[in-house]
């Protein structure tokens, strides 16, 4: 398993070994042992998947506070995203900060986002799925989003605003500018 540091504290990308032959490939994509030791010590409870049509499309960005927060383990089965994670966590040095991976079955990589960070992503192509581990299950009381527009994240999602496919719900979200995180 590679392991490549962000400049967000705790966010880190995965990238597992593939084993491939002329079928295709086999992949280890989470071995609690194998994390733990490099310092992921997390129990998930929860997979989601997600499926995108178009390219464009846009999901976040969202979080949940606690006591559900979530660390999640994410991944592209299908196609490419752009995955982002905002530090909201208040105490720290890197707060409204952010980064960006590109996600893709070709390039195996896997995004480790734990709790504080709010979390979205964009889909770079069509027929685009996310799948991710959470370590909470979801709690409709405590989720939250902000706009993955905010003008104070100057996020470069390589789509531009008035072209992205959104939820109701995200096109409604809040400014970050007007956020007030849970998290310390």
């Amino acid at each position: 398993m590679q392991v490549e540091k962000t400049a967000l504290d705790g966010v880190v990308v995965l990238t597992p070994r593939r084993f491939g032959d002329d079928r295709g490939f086999f992949t280890e994509v989470w071995n609690k042992p194998v994390l733990k030791e490099l310092g992921i010590d997390v129990d998930f409870v929860q997979d989601n998947h997600s499926y995108s049509a178009p390219k464009g499309t846009v999901r976040g960005l969202h979080f949940q506070a606690p006591p559900h927060a979530q660390d999640k383990l994410v991944r592209c089965g299908a196609g490419s995203v752009l995955d982002v994670a905002v530090d909201i966590r208040k105490s720290s040095s890197t707060y409204g900060k952010w980064v960006a991976v590109e996600l893709s079955w070709e390039n195996g990589k896997q995004l480790f986002v734990p709790k504080g960070f709010l979390h979205g992503f964009a889909t770079l192509q069509p027929d685009s799925e996310l799948l991710y581990k959470c370590s909470d299950v979801y709690a409709p009381e405590t989720d939250g989003s902000v706009h993955f527009a905010s003008e104070t994240l100057g996020i470069d999602w390589g789509v531009a605003p008035e072209d992205a496919i959104l939820s109701a719900k995200d096109a409604e979200a809040i400014q970050f500018s007007e956020f007030d995180s849970p998290f310390e």
